[in-house]
């Protein structure tokens, strides 16, 4: 099954989605990671319903005001409506003084991907994006970012419209190196 994982177009998400209480199990799931001294350095915000609708508005505002061109304010209009559900990953590095941050940040990282791979067993279709608002100041004070914190990224999960195609993959040889 892992060898056929692959992400699903954003533009051919739709519904339906992931109960609450399926996602709940796929968060449970995700949860399963590496995590050295138990910090738990990661936290989820979901986006269903409404919810997307209201948080897209405000990305575009903060582009618009900006003056950025009208069809990148619209985009980010509907950027969180892409899928029935959008989980926002952020990376909560604890200053325990002992434990390295980028451990830490690859531990929600890895929460990412777990949510995609158990959104997958279970039937779903998802993609793991960050785009702009993953690394925008404004996005992060309306998205409730903390000082520490940093966006990991943005799984939709949803329904797939249409087969994604498989994408060339890189060779072993052109990866691996056996060290002597």
């Amino acid at each position: 099954m892992l060898a056929l994982r692959k992400s699903a177009n954003k533009l051919l998400l739709g519904p339906p989605g992931p109960s609450p209480e399926e996602l709940d199990e796929l968060l449970c799931v995700a949860m399963r990671v590496p995590d050295h001294r138990k910090l738990a350095p990661w936290r989820f915000v979901v986006f269903e319903g409404d919810a997307r609708d209201r948080i897209g508005a405000e990305l575009a505002d903060i582009l618009s005001a900006r003056g950025a061109p009208e069809p990148q304010v619209a985009e980010a209009a509907k950027s969180m409506v892409r899928a029935p559900v959008v989980v926002m990953i952020v990376s909560s590095p604890v200053d325990d003084g002992r434990t390295p941050v980028w451990e830490q940040e690859l531990s929600a990282g890895a929460v990412c991907y777990n949510l995609l791979l158990a959104a997958n067993a279970s039937g779903w279709a998802g993609v793991w994006l960050t785009e702009w608002p993953a690394f925008d100041p404004d996005a992060a004070i309306r998205l409730g970012i903390g000082s520490s914190e940093r966006i990991a990224g943005f799984v939709h999960i949803g329904t797939a419209r249409a087969q994604t195609p498989e994408r060339e993959r890189p060779t072993l040889d052109a990866k691996v190196t056996r060290w002597p």
